[in-house]
């Protein structure tokens, strides 16, 4: 049985839930999502979307772009991923997603345990927050599914790294492409793979 999820983590402030996806990928950007939700809000599908289907991920971003208070995407290119690192990089995509919202939020609620201060709006860091409240699981949803549609694009100039299905991930298909044709413009240069992870034991 499915735990239920909080609305908010206080009934005072305005929240917003942020969330990113990507940020293990050996190719292609890292997005984040920033999603304020009305305190009304339930959809009885929402949960943490790498626990939901492709088809329920679907159908949850079109309802929560849909009903969200506000939303907002934010990128950082596999260029700035190689030139800050990562974790950078995912600060970077979450600064820009709570930048593009059109409510200014009071509180900022993370998923994980590292942020970068953003503003002078007070955050709160929560480990697996995606499994555990609304707003950030929402943020998990838009993340996945912008970044998801990102990947299918950039798959249709580069098939043979299988991007349709493993969306950049270090799968034994991306690792044996990238031995056989090398990386591409969408590789992340900074993630160097020894040869042993790419074989296939």
């Amino acid at each position: 049985m499915k735990t239920k999820l909080s609305n908010s983590i206080q009934s005072e402030l305005m929240e917003a839930g942020i969330d990113e996806a990507g940020r293990g990928c050996l190719a292609g950007p890292v997005v984040a999502a920033a999603v304020i939700l009305p305190k009304n809000f339930k959809h009885d599908l929402l949960n943490d979307s790498k626990q939901m289907s492709v088809v329920n991920r679907e159908l949850l971003r079109d309802y929560i772009c849909k009903h969200a208070t506000s939303w907002a995407i934010g990128v950082a290119t596999v260029d700035e991923i190689d030139s800050v690192n990562i974790l950078q990089a995912t600060y970077l995509a979450m600064h820009r997603a709570i930048s593009g919202l059109n409510v200014l939020p009071q509180l900022l609620a993370i998923d994980g345990n590292r942020f970068k201060p953003y503003a002078s709006i007070p955050h709160q860091t929560i480990i697996e927050g995606d499994a555990k409240f609304l707003h950030i699981a929402a943020a998990s949803v838009l993340a996945k599914t912008y970044r998801d549609a990102l990947m299918l694009e950039l798959h249709e100039g580069f098939p043979f790294y299988g991007w349709d299905k493993n969306k950049g991930y270090g799968t034994i298909q991306h690792r044996v492409a990238m031995a056989e044709h090398g990386q591409c413009l969408h590789h992340r240069k900074s993630f160097k793979l020894k040869n042993q992870q790419l074989s296939l034991f």
